[in-house]
């Protein structure tokens, strides 16, 4: 429905977007480098375990949150951590082949640019944590499986330590060796729950881009390890890397309301900080927020928001903060498109037996 130059696009809904926000997001390839299909994960395995479950209802409600790719990764950090994460990518790529005029496994650069172009919805295989690189071999299996991006730790283990953890040793040599393979293979190294010394260690030992696809800015939560300070942010620019903005509360804002304006201030910091190139989306939820399923008792999501129009209401705010229409375009997917195509480039040396 059009209004005077003002856009009702949900259902059930007042919220209204400018003509040129509508534009910047159809016409936008958007890429949400932590984005969930769902929260609700019993749902989610019933979709992977018998995909005649997700129905067209599904699909269309993905597709009008206006992202194009989800890189919908999860962390597994107990038990046998190798069979799970391969039961998961596994999963994945029996729920695509089964919905394959729907869902596009983006595997390279080519697919970045053939999803928008077939009106599907692209996902990107990935890990929350590598713990199931048991061995540097394990990066090449999981690779050919499908996997294009592993997050190196999200608690310590044999590659680094993680945010959360009391102390943080930084890469081990191990750890090096997994960067490295994974360099070479063309998977992208993520260091978003990295302890602050892991995550330079891995900036350092990384020849190409190193990716956080969701993760803040610890500048304006100072209360949080799982932030990036400046100067991870600045080096992970520095080596053409991207840092997705979460839209998960505790990450948004120490204390006190935090709306979708926090999140902008969260994008305004990387800008200003490290250049506009270097800002992208990694939101950390799905179309419902996690406060019903995933922290009951703790309050996660922004006030003020409904995630299914997540995508609109950071865009309608770029606009209100006289973002050009090109620098819009790169937060929303041409950042991480252009890191992803280095990343994902693979060099001969790839094909050598590493011991």
């Amino acid at each position: 429905m059009i209004n005077r130059g003002r856009f009702s696009l949900f259902a059930q809904s007042d919220a209204e977007y400018s003509a040129l926000t509508v534009d910047l997001v159809r016409g936008s390839t958007v890429i949400d480098m932590l984005g969930l299909l769902t929260l609700d994960f019993p749902k989610l395995s019933a979709w992977q375990i018998e995909p005649s479950r997700f129905q067209p209802a599904d699909f269309q409600r993905l597709k009008d949150s206006g992202i194009t790719i989800f890189h919908p990764a999860v962390g597994y950090i107990t038990g046998d951590i190798c069979t799970d994460s391969l039961r998961d990518v596994t999963q994945w790529n029996t729920f695509i082949a089964a919905h394959a005029r729907q869902f596009l496994r983006v595997d390279g650069p080519a697919d970045l640019e053939r999803v928008k172009a077939q009106g599907k919805i692209g996902i990107v295989i990935g890990q929350q944590n590598s713990a199931h690189f048991r061995c540097v071999e394990d990066v090449d299996r999981f690779h050919g499986l499908g996997q294009r991006v592993s997050q190196l730790t999200y608690c310590r283990n044999r590659i680094g330590g993680g945010s959360s953890d009391p102390r943080d040793e930084g890469l081990t040599a191990y750890g090096a060796r997994i960067v490295q393979r994974m360099n070479q293979v063309g998977m992208a190294v993520d260091i978003s729950h990295c302890g602050d010394r892991t995550t330079l260690d891995a900036i350092e030992a990384s020849r190409k881009p190193v990716l956080v696809t969701h993760s803040n800015c610890r500048a304006l939560v100072s209360n949080s390890r799982r932030c990036k300070t400046d100067e991870a942010i600045r080096r992970v620019a520095a080596r053409g890397g991207v840092m997705g903005v979460t839209m998960v509360r505790f990450f948004v804002r120490a204390a006190g309301p935090a709306t979708i304006e926090d999140v902008l201030d969260h994008i305004d910091h990387v800008a200003k900080l490290a250049g506009v190139e270097h800002a992208g989306v990694g939101s950390d939820v799905d179309l419902d927020g996690r406060d019903i399923r995933v922290h009951p008792k703790r309050k996660s999501d922004l006030d003020g928001i409904d995630y299914a129009k997540k995508v609109y209401d950071l865009t309608e705010g770029l606009v209100r903060r006289h973002y050009s229409s090109r620098n819009i375009e790169l937060i929303l997917g041409r950042n991480f498109q252009r890191a992803l195509c280095e990343i994902w480039a693979v060099q001969p040396e790839a094909h050598r037996h590493i011991s």
